[in-house]
């Protein structure tokens, strides 16, 4: 915390999401749950927490400090063939083999990318960021690049454009679409929506009639996927990229007191 912040302390749902353990409301659940104690005493809702308070959760603990509050963001281009979760019964390779490992804080993906498509992928230590930014609510932003096989007519653009496809759980509806052009059978659009359903851009094609063979994820809100992020290599933001995020996302970026990250300016290979 800084001389600003309340000599009470913050709530201590609040500084649990800030240190990546997930979204306030998740917290406030564990908290009246049982799940969370505050120096050695079970934690209630409305507590709040100072510098140098241990708290522990079933698997974690936090001790509170300026250092609880450091916020990374992290730009992941993620390949095809990797699944977005950390506990696969197949045991397929999973993109949080390729992370940086972090101490006393966990890596949580802003939104997901089915295993056969590919592009940027965002992770990030804060849980509140992460659930303002997937929330339906913020409507925010997800562009793609999309081959697919065959060539939407007019009526059909007019149609995802304005009156939306149906599909099994409501309309879906792009809110740009732009011819790219190709060659033979397949052809390219960019397509930008709003919403992150299961799945939508493909199953939108799908229901127009028009298979997807390849799609990227280029840009999620204000963040596009660097030419110089290879696939396989992530790319950590710098302090000052940070703050730009967090204030588009309407977050404080003087109570989250991000440290200074890593240069985001190498991207690295993992192997």
């Amino acid at each position: 915390m800084n001389e600003l912040d309340d000599v009470q302390g913050e709530k201590l749902q609040k500084v649990l999401a800030q240190a990546g353990f997930g979204s306030r409301r998740a917290m406030e659940e564990w908290i009246v749950a049982g799940r969370v104690s505050v120096n050695g005493e079970p934690a209630t809702l409305g507590m709040r927490v100072v510098p140098g308070d241990l708290i522990r959760t079933e698997k974690r603990m936090l001790r509170v400090g300026a250092r609880a509050h450091a916020v990374r963001v992290l730009l992941y281009h993620k390949p095809e063939g990797e699944i977005v979760s950390r506990d696969d019964p197949g045991k397929r390779a999973s993109v949080f083999d390729k992370l940086p490992k972090l101490r006393g804080q966990k890596w949580i993906a802003i939104g997901r990318l089915d295993f056969n498509t590919s592009g940027l992928l965002i992770f990030t230590t804060s849980g509140e960021l992460a659930n303002r930014l997937m929330h339906p609510r913020f409507e925010v932003e997800r562009e793609y690049a999309v081959r697919v096989q065959g060539t939407l007519t007019e009526e059909q653009i007019t149609r995802v454009l304005k009156e939306g496809v149906e599909l099994e759980d409501g309309k879906a509806t792009f809110e740009k679409l732009e011819d790219q052009g190709g060659e033979g059978f397949n052809h390219w659009y960019r397509v930008m929506l709003k919403e992150g359903r299961n799945r939508i851009v493909r199953r939108t094609f799908d229901a127009l009639g028009l298979p997807v063979s390849r799609l990227i994820r280029v840009r999620f809100g204000i963040i596009n996927l660097p030419p110089r992020l290879k696939r396989g290599m992530t790319a950590e933001l710098g302090e000052g990229e940070i703050v730009q995020v967090l204030d588009w996302a309407g977050l404080s970026a003087h109570e989250n007191e991000p440290e200074p990250a890593p240069a985001a300016r190498t991207a690295r290979r993992k192997r």
